[in-house]
């Protein structure tokens, strides 16, 4: 498969978004109070959020794995997002369970099973090959029921990792923060249809349909809007850290002249404002003298159920982007500056702002 050049490598121009099951079939059920099953409301879904990204995102590709109501074998939906040589791959679902309690969205990656619901959930969703010819022999005699080929399943997709942990965790944190539903986590699990993909994937689960509330909100235009346009936000919000849009920088070059004005006068007011620049997140722990660091000082902060590795703590936004052009030369093309004030999180516009205006 063809690479990305170094100069567009952190461009994203391409999303292959997939809607899960269809066709013959049908998905999770629900509580049956509805004739539409997991596979329409997950199509209702996809399709919103791919008209979100065509009008707000122009220079976005949208491609879909279906745009009605068939079957596509899982093998194939994973190709169409290699064909089209695709930034980052979104397949969106719905959950269920024997018992009618467990509720939430929770959005996966490839990896270990930690928990034995997790891989009770990629089991679940990896059954649709049975209905296909031959699955045997295209998924290496995967058996979806045998939890032993599920370990072998999940040792796929590590060189994308890192950015498939950052968009599951944007994902996440709009369902949380601006839809409110209750936040199930990221997790980790072996799931066929993100495994042979050659790019940042993920696999949402946007609540439950065995829980009657949710099922009710899924099944609502309103509630399909309103998830549809969260993984929205969290793609865009995506999109612009890897291609750095997230500082506007006609204010940074003000930032740097009304600094340049201001150095021969009195030192400015400390305003708690740190730059740092990302460059890992990781389910696991890594050892911060860790060789897969080359060599950089690294910082490492727990956020959840995820680690998080920064390099740099700069006052200003251009020792930052010092940093970030060091990180790259080290490999890590997907590093991006974040900004914090008094050991907090802040937005980086913000941040920016109040350099400018110190």
């Amino acid at each position: 498969m063809p690479q990305k050049s170094a100069s567009s490598a952190n461009r994203v121009t391409t999303v292959v978004l997939d809607a899960g099951h269809g066709g013959k079939d049908p998905g999770n059920l629900g509580t049956k109070r509805y004739k539409t099953t997991e596979k329409d409301i997950a199509l209702a879904v996809t399709l919103l959020v791919g008209q979100y990204i065509k009008e707000n995102l122009p220079d976005v590709k949208v491609v879909y794995t279906r745009e009605d109501d068939r079957f596509i074998e899982l093998m194939e939906r994973s190709n169409i997002a290699n064909r089209n040589k695709a930034d980052a791959f979104i397949s969106i679902h719905c959950n269920a369970n024997k018992s009618a309690d467990p509720h939430g969205c929770e959005t996966y990656v490839m990896g270990l099973h930690k928990t034995e619901a997790n891989m009770q959930v990629a089991m679940k969703e990896n059954e649709s090959i049975l209905l296909e010819a031959d699955h045997a022999l295209k998924y290496d005699g995967y058996d979806p029921k045998d939890p032993e080929s599920m370990i072998a399943l999940s040792l796929r997709q590590n060189a994308y990792l890192d950015h498939s942990l950052l968009l599951s965790s944007l994902i996440q944190d709009q369902f949380k923060d601006r839809v409110g539903r209750t936040d199930r986590g990221v997790k980790q699990a072996g799931f066929l249809v993100i495994c042979y993909t050659t790019m940042p994937a993920v696999l949402v689960e946007l609540g439950f349909l065995t829980n009657a509330e949710e099922e009710d909100f899924l099944q609502s235009r309103r509630g399909q809007e309103y998830m549809a346009s969260a993984i929205y936000r969290a793609f865009k919000e995506y999109k612009n850290r890897l291609e750095h849009k997230d500082v506007n920088l006609d204010l940074e070059q003000q930032a740097k002249a009304d600094s340049t004005r201001a150095g021969g006068g009195a030192a400015a007011a400390d305003t708690g404002v740190r730059f740092k620049v990302q460059i890992a997140t990781s389910s696991k722990r890594i050892p911060i003298n860790s060789p897969k660091f080359h060599g950089l000082q690294v910082e490492e902060l727990k956020a959840g159920d995820l680690w998080k590795y920064s390099v740099g703590n700069s006052p200003d936004l251009g020792g930052a982007r010092d940093v970030q052009k060091t990180c790259k030369e080290k490999g890590f093309e997907g590093a991006f500056i974040t900004a914090w004030q008094n050991g907090e999180r802040i937005d980086l516009q913000q941040a920016v702002n109040l350099v400018r205006d110190r």
